[in-house]
């Protein structure tokens, strides 16, 4: 992956329930990912910000990225900012400028229209929000032929967000013929980050990198 140097950059979304960043799904990200010869950065979205400021600053930062000579844009997000992560990379699979190249996603947040953590919801949307909004900023229905691979991971005993919420979006990848992996582990908390000493969970990196490796390869 190293030979892809600057033609490949992943922003970095950490967690925090759109009203704060998660500090081990931050830097140590980058940290990571630059040990497999991955440029990223992290990004700081917009906080206790409705929608779409958040997903407008994503999309500025592809932009940047994009108008800097970067061929292939990455977005790595947890919780929320899985959230954040996916929303870009599936609103904008059809436009040039700030079309996600690849998602890899982290116990995130997929759906507004089921049971989620509740705060990120009413922060991003209002206490009022319409059924169309909370359809229209729900992964599973954002998924179509454009959209890029993603590479997914959950625990099953996840207190805060659901695994359904994975599941629901795996469901409709698969339904369009996507490509993507998806990787389920029985034990482990919210907000893992690395999950470094975390048990199962603890593989996703090294899950997460042959992945990379192959698609970066492409």
């Amino acid at each position: 992956m190293s030979a892809e140097g600057p033609a490949s950059h992943f922003i970095v979304l950490p967690g925090g329930g759109y009203a704060a960043y998660a500090d081990n799904e931050g830097q140590p990200i980058v940290d990571w990912l630059g040990s497999l010869g991955i440029t990223s950065s992290v990004l700081r979205y917009p906080l206790n910000a409705p929608h779409p400021l958040p997903l407008n600053a994503v999309r500025s930062e592809v932009r940047r990225l994009r108008a800097a000579g970067i061929k292939r844009v990455g977005v790595i997000g947890f919780s929320a900012g899985g959230h954040l992560a996916g929303h870009a990379a599936l609103s904008d699979a059809s436009q040039p400028e700030t079309r996600i190249d690849l998602a890899v996603l982290g116990y995130a947040i997929t759906s507004m229209e089921t049971e989620t953590y509740r705060p990120a919801r009413l922060i991003l949307l209002g206490e009022d929000a319409s059924p169309e909004l909370r359809r229209a900023t729900s992964l599973d229905a954002l998924v179509s032929p454009a959209a890029p691979p993603f590479f997914i991971w959950h625990t099953a005993e996840d207190p805060h967000v659901p695994v359904e919420h994975s599941y629901r979006l795996a469901a409709a990848l698969a339904a369009q013929n996507m490509p993507h992996a998806v990787h389920i582990f029985s034990k482990g908390p919210h907000s893992l980050g690395l999950a470094r000493g975390a048990g199962e969970a603890s593989a996703w990196t090294n899950l997460a990198a042959a992945w990379l490796t192959d698609r970066l390869a492409l």
